[in-house]
């Protein structure tokens, strides 16, 4: 059975609609979709995320915005990156620090969670690997998809300057996934890569 790990974004959680479509649309066509909550500190989010690539073997990852920024960083792997935020510190910075609300359910039942100092450092730290080891064969793993409308992120130019804009594709859509994007864009994507029919 051939395996897609799906990485959610910020404030967001493994139970995500995106992740349920993807499940419920690829399921009866014999492909697993294994979307966790990824640890809200991004010092663990990112050795959990190696981790379970070492242990689930995932044959692609679908990752958004956050899950992007961390999904970039799991080479040796075809992902696809969804509106990848590569500047998780400076965005969070600019934002402002706080308590924040879960927008999906989590495992743990956790509703809220705080954006602090540590956070924001250990974004900075994490974010240092980003970018690194890019060859030509490394870029041939990797995609990039980027709404339109995103009004949120625009990580284009990180893109294109470490993969080309031969393997970025725009479209018509925000920062969160839809419904229609998730079918008229990312899953036909999906199905072209892992050559699911």
């Amino acid at each position: 059975m051939k395996k897609i790990l799906y990485i959610h974004g910020f404030a967001s959680a493994g139970s995500t609609g995106s992740a349920t479509q993807m499940r419920n649309h690829l399921y009866p066509k014999g492909v697993q979709v294994v979307s966790p909550d990824v640890p809200v500190s991004p010092a663990k989010a990112i050795v959990f995320l190696r981790n379970l690539v070492e242990t689930e073997q995932p044959d692609l990852i679908v990752a958004t915005s956050m899950g992007a920024m961390y999904a970039e960083q799991l080479k040796g792997i075809r992902r696809i990156l969804v509106n990848p935020s590569f500047h998780m510190a400076r965005l969070l910075t600019f934002r402002g620090l706080g308590r924040r609300e879960f927008r999906n359910k989590r495992q743990d039942g956790a509703t809220v969670f705080k954006v602090d100092k540590q956070m924001i450092q250990e974004f900075q730290q994490v974010e240092k690997e980003s970018f690194k080891d890019i060859d030509a064969q490394e870029k041939q793993l990797v995609w990039g998809l980027f709404g339109t409308q995103d009004k949120l992120v625009n990580c284009q130019k990180d893109f294109i300057k470490h993969y080309g804009k031969e393997r970025m594709q725009l479209f018509e859509g925000e920062h969160f996934l839809n419904d229609k994007v998730l079918s008229k864009v990312v899953m036909p994507l999906v199905e072209a890569i892992c050559e699911i029919v």
